[in-house]
């Protein structure tokens, strides 16, 4: 008589709420979004003022959210969900590519970004990823947000870049060798797995180092530790680590 197996545990859908003030683009992404059997749409809102509401009723895992609305806007509603503990993750809808309102809603600590105009299935996988804990930019466009960071926004002149880039490499002094070295991959752009493979650690291990990254500094997502490691002048233009 063999042994029962056991049964796999159930995987909850990711939870949902979408926010853009146009209906017609809320209808296309419930639809598109709908589809997917482990994504749940909870609920949508049409303006960022809604949003701290219907994320106390709803509990949503993910927000989708444009950044462009009339009362309140998606980096106002995106800089005030991130301040909540236990705040769910947000990926920031825009219909323009890197600018300092996307940095502005990354620092606060969005998960990424995607466009209006991105593929379908493209839009579904970023939620997914994003639910699972990995940020929704590509090397290319992190490295774009990074290059953006190094003269825009409050503080963008020169003194600022010298300011920010000393209290970067205050902070990444303060990280045990593996860690840096984690964060460093982190800012290539590259998966836990991807880290795992180039540093022979396990997937899981990958995961520790990043979670305790994120918790000594009080950041929200990796997105926010490429910045530091960029800033600190860890990256070179093409997004590898400087020669020593």
């Amino acid at each position: 008589m063999t042994a029962p197996t056991p049964m796999d545990p159930v995987v909850q859908p990711v939870r949902l709420l979408i926010v853009d003030d146009d209906p017609l683009v809320r209808a296309g992404l419930a639809l598109m979004l709908g589809g997917a059997d482990d994504i749940d749409i909870v609920g949508e809102a049409a303006d960022g003022f809604e949003v701290a509401d219907l994320v106390d009723r709803l509990r949503p895992d993910v927000v989708l959210m444009d950044i462009r609305m009339p009362v309140m806007d998606g980096l106002t509603a995106t800089e005030a969900l991130r301040t909540r503990p236990d705040a769910p993750e947000v990926i920031v809808l825009t219909t323009f590519h890197a600018d300092e309102q996307v940095l502005r809603a990354i620092r606060a600590g969005a998960a990424g970004f995607v466009l209006k105009d991105t593929p379908p299935a493209q839009i579904v996988d970023s939620v997914r990823r994003v639910a699972a804990g990995d940020p929704v930019l590509s090397p290319a466009v992190t490295r774009r947000l990074m290059a953006r960071a190094a003269g825009t926004g409050p503080g963008g002149g020169r003194d600022g870049r010298v300011d920010r880039a000393d209290r970067a490499r205050r902070l990444i002094a303060t990280l045990a060798d593996r860690e840096r070295e984690v964060a460093i991959a982190v800012g290539h752009g590259r998966s836990n797995a991807e880290i795992a493979a180039t540093l022979y650690l396990s997937v899981a291990t990958v995961k520790t180092q990043v979670s305790r990254i994120l918790a000594e500094f009080d950041f929200n997502n990796r997105v926010q530790i490429a910045l530091l490691v960029h800033d600190a002048g860890l990256l070179d233009d093409d997004g590898a680590a400087p020669a020593t």
